[in-house]
């Protein structure tokens, strides 16, 4: 019998009326369904926390323009011409962004270089003047008809992410590194070195280094290239953007690429955000109250302002990771091929330690097709010269074949750990503290092991599925994985930059992680009651232990070394009798799941549990390790308006003498952490502080700390230093006439008023306890 569509049940046709009672049916709109609400939120999150942290409602608006104009939009129209991939609409743009970051940079180069820094503009007007005016390109202005659908809770889920990115930033860097003085001055070491490099960047192509003029900047300096143009097109000061604005579109790149990948590899929804968040909280399990120095220091949440040359080269490697997945999978793309090479070449100068991880992964998934194929796979070899070829151009172009500090010595993050937690390691005067032996590291070695165990023991899940281990993509993740793991376990560097190649990696081993428990859960059958019963009890047993054990870091005078390692033993036994008492009375498979989700329990989110540890152990009287930053009584008065002068009254490439070389309040020994003159000025220093540079980092034995180092050139020091101790013709002549120095900017609390520099040399500007002299208006009596 034929059914007759009704009125009611008939879909209307496209000239005909929809009847009455379809349109009483239709859903109403929203708007707490709306898939834009999570975004709207986060945006609205952000405006305001910045807002309350000094930045301005119109820079705000600038910044937003560009990147939105200027970034995402010809990025986003390069990714739909050349990457044919599945994506939603959110990942789409996110990829659209972080490939206009890359041709940014690059583009910057060249329009620095010609001396019109605004010229980096031309490249966004090309490419949307081209995808207008070209036929076979303007269909790429309307969304591909294949974008994927984000479930809202995903999107809701990506947003709390991001909105917790947001709130922890201000609490951890926002609070404590103000935009006005005296609270900037308090910054940690790092980030007037970071503005230093940005005001560089600024100003000149190729970069040097600003606080030792004329020596060589042998270091990733993409980024700075990246604020440099920021902040020409927006107008916004580079402070600004450094220390609040420019991390955060990076951020929220990062979250949504490493969300894509952990959705694609699992296969599940829930797989991406699930990758996200372990990415944020990821660390080594720490069972102790108090803080515990780099024990479990590191990671996305440690590092997203502190580091811009960490947080950019991840945000660049993220999407790398995407298409060279497709890639290796068999996927071909030509298109692909090209941004792929773009983004190497971007990530080889944002941050070059990726490239040995990613050479890793593509040798281990070499090997895996030699010995599944008997032949490796072409698109790995292809990937793997590339990324050969860069690595030799960054370590002899880019970085002159200097180590940068690194040398092999197994154990030392161990060995620097273990001193840490007895509290034997801390540098307190310019020799280096004698640092635990290797053996005597072997315990925390062990615990290091345990540790990973805990937190990578999902991998483990990958046996569980025929085939899982044979995806291209897993391998190279594995792959860098291990390199990671490695790479901190067998060298070392005074600023322990060896482990940036573990932190880089562990993303991706989060994901295949994540990836493994998901595979295991499903064929255990285990269900989600269950599954969360048994994270709940391991994030309980995290703090029983902890509390029990209550072994304090650093360690109490007088508590043996050996209490470290109770919580560990502890730890181990609790899962033995778990994974006993479970495969008793559930299965041996049911019993692998449950163990493996309780210790993941533990591992992925062992930042925030440490956290929460180190503040336990605050509350029952431990003390805090003291942090790198200057205390607030010792930053000095009148900086930054002296610094604002020099740079509205002197010319880009004069160059600036000064007495001030050492950090405040470490001035005696002098730790070499002052960059604040080329910080504020954007002018290249005779001599300020010289504890980063590449020359200094070559002379580092582990005998000295590297800040305490002397300047290597005495005479050169002798005759700067002079210039302001003991004024005299002859040394101001020779300053000015052989060294180039044009302004002489003295931090007179250092040697008091009166300093004689007036008498040969024209004040110019005052400022608290800075003086600004002008070398070019000589008087004539004087020399």
């Amino acid at each position: 019998m034929t059914h007759t569509p009704s009125v009611e049940d008939r879909p209307a046709g496209p000239l005909e009326a929809v009847p009455a009672v379809e349109a009483d049916r239709a859903p109403r709109w929203r708007p707490h369904r709306s898939p834009w609400l999570p975004g709207l939120t986060v945006t609205a999150l952000t405006a305001a926390t910045l807002s309350h942290y000094g930045v301005s409602a119109a820079d705000m608006a600038r910044f937003a323009a560009y990147v939105a104009a200027g970034l995402a939009l010809p990025g986003t129209l390069l990714v739909r011409a050349l990457y044919a991939g599945a994506r939603t609409r959110a990942e789409e743009v996110a990829l659209g962004l972080a490939i206009g970051y890359a041709v940014e940079v690059l583009c910057y180069m060249s329009a620095r270089a010609a001396g019109a820094p605004l010229l980096v503009l031309a490249w966004p007007v090309t490419v949307v003047a081209a995808f207008l005016a070209v036929p076979r390109l303007r269909r790429h202005w309307r969304s591909p008809a294949g974008l994927e659908r984000t479930p809202l809770w995903a999107s809701w889920s990506l947003a709390l992410l991001m909105a917790f990115l947001v709130a922890w930033g201000a609490a951890s860097f926002f609070r404590t590194h103000a935009l006005t003085w005296p609270g900037l001055g308090v910054a940690s070491v790092d980030m007037p070195f970071h503005l230093a490099l940005v005001g560089e960047l600024r100003h000149h192509m190729p970069p040097t280094v600003p606080m030792v003029a004329g020596e060589p900047l042998l270091y990733h300096w993409f980024v700075y290239a990246h604020y440099a143009a920021a902040s020409w097109v927006t107008g916004v000061e580079p402070l600004v953007l450094l220390f609040r604005l420019g991390a955060l579109p990076m951020l929220a790149v990062l979250l949504v690429l490493i969300c894509m990948t952990g959705r694609r590899v699992t296969g599940s929804w829930a797989g991406g955000p699930l990758a996200a968040a372990g990415m944020l909280f990821v660390a080594v399990p720490s069972l102790y109250l108090g803080t515990n120095g780099s024990f479990t220091w590191g990671g996305v949440t440690d590092l997203a302002w502190a580091s811009p040359t960490q947080t950019f080269g991840a945000m660049l490697f993220a999407p790398l990771v995407v298409i060279l997945a497709d890639l290796l999978e068999g996927r071909r793309s030509a298109g692909g091929w090209v941004l792929a090479c773009v983004l190497l070449v971007a990530v080889m100068g944002g941050k070059a330690s990726y490239l040995p991880l990613l050479g890793a992964g593509l040798v281990t998934v070499a090997a895996a097709g030699v010995i599944r194929r008997r032949r490796p796979p072409w698109p790995a070899l292809a990937a793997l010269g590339v990324t050969g070829a860069l690595c030799l151009y960054a370590q002899t172009m880019l970085f002159g074949g200097a180590r940068q500090g690194l040398v092999v010595s197994p154990l030392f993050t161990m060995r620097t750990t273990l001193a840490e937690l007895t509290e034997t390691g801390e540098v307190t005067g310019p020799t280096a503290p004698e640092l635990p032996s290797a053996g005597a590291a072997a315990g925390i070695a062990l615990v290091y092991l345990l540790g990973w165990l805990v937190v990578w023991g999902g991998t483990l899940g990958l046996l569980s599925r025929a085939g899982a281990l044979a995806r291209p993509g897993v391998v190279l993740m594995l792959g860098m994985g291990a390199a990671g793991l490695g790479t901190m376990t067998l060298f070392g560097h005074p600023c322990r930059s060896q482990l940036f190649f573990l932190w880089g990696a562990y993303p991706y081993m989060v994901i295949v992680t994540v990836h493994g428990i998901l595979l295991l859960l499903r064929r255990s059958g285990v269900s989600l009651r269950a599954t969360l019963l048994a994270a709940a009890a391991g994030a309980a047993a995290v703090y029983a232990i902890a509390l029990s054990c209550g072994v304090r870091v650093p360690l109490p005078e007088g508590r043996p070394v050996a209490s470290l390692y109770l919580p560990y033993v502890a730890l181990a036994a609790v899962a033995v009798v778990a994974g006993v008492v479970l495969t008793v009375r559930a299965g041996a498979v049911r019993a692998w799941a449950l163990v493996t989700v309780m210790l993941a329990a533990i591992g992925l989110p062992a930042d925030l549990h440490a956290r929460v540890l180190a503040s336990a152990g605050r509350l029952a009287g431990g003390a805090d390790v003291a942090t790198a930053a200057p205390a607030p009584a010792a930053v000095p008065d009148g900086i930054l308006p002296a610094a604002r002068w020099l740079r509205a009254h002197s010319g880009p490439d004069d160059v600036v003498a000064t007495n001030a070389h050492c950090q405040w309040g470490k001035e005696n020994p002098c730790a070499s952490y002052h960059f604040w003159v080329a910080a504020l000025s954007e002018r290249r220093v005779l001599v300020e502080g010289w504890a980063y540079t590449a020359a200094n980092l070559r002379r580092w034995d582990g005998r000295v700390p590297l800040e305490y180092l002397p300047f290597w050139d005495a005479r050169l020091i002798r005759l700067n230093d002079a210039a302001f101790t003991a004024p005299s013709r002859e040394i101001l002549r020779e300053m000015r006439d052989r060294h180039g120095v044009r302004w002489l900017f003295a931090d007179e609390h250092l040697a008091g008023d009166g300093l004689g520099i007036g008498g040969f040399a024209r004040p110019v500007y005052r400022s608290g306890d800075y003086a600004v002299y002008d070398l070019a208006a000589l008087a004539a009596r004087a020399l």
